[in-house]
């Protein structure tokens, strides 16, 4: 099946549930990338056992499709003062949930409570802030489902698959505030810092 080898299938098959899923990216130590950028297929990150978001999110996907749904995933972008964070999404009982690999204790695994992805997305609004306590999310993509990718080998490649975050961050985002809601929104207080500051994998 999609080319996965029997013991890759053997592991994503177990993984049947989003919660299963999520309980199985939080076992993998975030990618610190400590040779250079990587951007790794569900294939190398089983076998490296090590993801960042946009990693995570696409084998998500993949638990997801072959659990019977669509491997979809949602780009949260931000104000050039972070990274953009990706998510695998869900619907169950006709609501949207997430699946998120994070470093952070915030930028988490969202429950399928949300009736729309824009009200998905602002569930994350007031958690993605930087140090000084600025509130960066400002749009979100639709659901970008990466079977469209499958001639290219997204699931198994060997070699990093670039052209996958490249078309995620290129797509059609939508506006989450105004400008005027821009200006006038409050800084995260210092509990709020000190929370949003909180790590679970050391370098």
């Amino acid at each position: 099946m999609f080319a996965l080898s029997p013991h890759e299938l053997n592991i994503l098959k177990k993984l049947n549930t989003p919660e299963k899923i999520q309980n199985f990216l939080d076992t993998l130590p975030i990618n610190f990338e400590k040779n250079g950028e990587t951007c790794m297929s569900p294939r190398r990150v089983l076998k490296e056992r090590t993801s960042h978001c946009m990693e995570g999110a696409m084998l998500a996907a993949l638990a997801l499709r072959i659990a019977g749904q669509k491997p979809l995933v949602m780009d949260l972008k931000v104000t050039d003062a972070d990274d953009d964070h990706v998510v695998a999404i869900y619907r169950k009982y006709g609501c949207y949930g997430a699946i998120s690999k994070t470093n952070h204790g915030t930028l988490r695994y969202r429950d399928p409570v949300y009736r729309t992805l824009r009200e998905l997305a602002m569930s994350y609004f007031h958690e993605y802030t930087i140090p000084n306590g600025e509130k960066i999310l400002r749009s979100y993509s639709g659901a970008i489902d990466l079977s469209r990718f499958d001639r290219q080998g997204w699931m198994t490649a060997e070699e990093d698959i670039w052209y996958v975050p490249e078309y995620v961050d290129s797509v059609r985002h939508y506006t989450l505030l105004s400008r005027t809601q821009i200006r006038t929104l409050r800084r995260a207080d210092k509990m709020e810092r000190k929370v949003g500051a909180e790590l679970e994998w050391k370098k």
